[in-house]
């Protein structure tokens, strides 16, 4: 019994460990992967070099050959110019000042037909042109759109203005017409209506000066209102002066208007 178990192999020695196949996981397969891997790349080198050139490769090797090399004498058309007294770099014509290179070759290998790059150029050009025009057009709108702009704005600072204008022109007329003991208005508008009326005084004086002002613009009624400052109260609001006399007025007030005095 003992001599049997002695001719047995421990299966944890190292004897038993060494002898058993390396069985980790996965490795097959990447052994497999690896030997797939190599042998495609051999197989795209043999075809790489086992490949046979197509009729368009060998026709474009053999005419840059052909371009690259010069004309030699076996050449008749090169023979009979040489004949002439043309040398091998010289210019052509009597005088010398032709080609020097010879006209470039230009082979089409396209299946399009004759003239179809032109029309394809012609379009491209015309796609060029309307895109350009487009943004023309649309720098040209956006230049309007801002010219717009700054004339509204200006309109509307110059109307700004005209209404302070006028609202100082009202402040002095009833001012100088309070000093002339004057209780009443020419014109219900030459003067500012008081903020503590009523909504019903209010009313009526609009109903009042509808009739006479809704026509009036504020320049109409600025050039107005001065007018009768500098008439009756020899006044210059512009100035902020009361004159003496009409002479004082004319000699010493640059003129009735806001452009007079700039």
């Amino acid at each position: 019994m003992k001599l049997n178990m002695a001719e047995e192999e421990d299966y944890m020695s190292d004897s038993f460990i060494n002898v058993q196949d390396d069985i980790r996981p996965g490795l097959p397969m990447l052994r497999q992967i690896r030997e797939a891997r190599r042998k495609e790349e051999k197989r795209q080198e043999a075809n790489l070099k086992n490949r046979q050139k197509s009729i368009k490769e060998e026709e474009q090797e053999r005419r840059d050959t052909g371009l690259k090399k010069a004309l030699g004498c076996e050449n008749k058309g090169f023979a009979l110019l040489q004949k002439m007294g043309y040398k091998s770099g010289q210019a052509l014509g009597k005088s010398g000042d032709g080609i020097v290179e010879p006209i470039p070759l230009n082979v089409k290998t396209g299946k399009s037909g004759i003239g179809h790059e032109t029309l394809l150029k012609r379009k491209a050009e015309e796609k060029l042109e309307s895109y350009r025009r487009k943004i023309h057009m649309k720098s040209q709108a956006e230049e309007k759109a801002a010219e717009q702009f700054r004339i509204r704005l200006k309109n509307k600072q110059d109307e700004m203005k005209l209404e302070g204008d006028l609202r100082r022109s009202q402040r002095a007329c009833q001012q100088l017409d309070t000093q002339k003991n004057i209780e009443v208005p020419r014109e219900a508008w030459y003067w500012l209506r008081p903020e503590e009326e009523t909504e019903e005084e209010t009313e009526e004086e609009q109903d009042e000066d509808e009739y006479k002002s809704e026509d009036l613009s504020v320049l109409e009624k600025l050039q107005i209102l001065t007018s009768y400052l500098r008439e009756e109260h020899l006044y210059c609001i512009w100035c902020g002066t009361a004159y003496e006399d009409k002479e004082d007025l004319s000699s010493n007030c640059p003129g009735p208007t806001s452009a007079d005095h700039d």
